[in-house]
């Protein structure tokens, strides 16, 4: 008998919790943990223009080549990382696609591309509260005046290396490696839990 592989997300046991934090803030904060989100890395040359122009062509968007800035066309996108390194991110099933697209972009140019699928997983942080949330442990201003919509960041949160990436005004999710993903929910749901308290 062979046994059948099941894939298992990081935080799978802490969905409970993650609904009851909804429960108890009265909406006011909301986290999820977003599974198997399709994550590959790219290294390019921003300044062949040609070359951009192919990547942007296959995947539907240019790549942001502003700091900290992200590309996207629907669920696709594009954080910059680097000024020649980008993080591609989808949907689950997206591997294959954003696989062709980038190697056909790239074709004899000199880059790479590397499937992190299974590196980080991803918490989707929202509601009214989320900023006071994350400004109990992260290291950068996500003031509404100067981080908004399509910006991300490399950063610590608490003590852990994350991505920040701000989805909409008042979401954002969170790229943490699989390691350290059951410090930072716990981190979150300890700091939600002092700012419903003091509400």
């Amino acid at each position: 008998m062979i046994a059948e592989a099941i894939r298992r997300s990081p935080l799978a046991d802490y969905a409970d919790r993650f609904a009851a934090l909804s429960a108890t803030s009265r909406g006011n904060l909301a986290i999820r943990e977003l599974p198997f989100v399709t994550q590959v890395n790219l290294r390019a040359d921003p300044k062949d223009a040609d070359l951009m122009d192919r990547l942007a062509a296959g995947l539907g968007f240019s790549l942001p080549v502003i700091p900290n800035m992200v590309g996207s066309h629907g669920e696709r996108r594009a954080l910059w990382l680097a000024p020649d390194e980008w993080l591609i991110v989808g949907p689950d099933d997206q591997l294959d696609v954003f696989d062709r697209a980038l190697r056909d972009g790239l074709a004899q140019a000199f880059g790479s591309i590397v499937d992190v699928s299974a590196n980080r997983t991803v918490l989707e942080v929202g509601g009214p509260k989320v900023r006071e949330l994350l400004a109990h442990g992260a290291s950068i201003d996500l003031d509404a005046r100067s981080y908004g919509p399509d910006r991300c960041a490399q950063t610590l949160l608490a003590k852990a290396q994350v991505i920040i990436e701000q989805r909409e005004e008042s979401g954002f999710d969170i790229f943490v490696r699989n390691s350290f993903a059951g410090y930072v929910a716990d981190w979150l749901l300890d700091a939600a839990a002092s700012i419903v308290r003091s509400k």
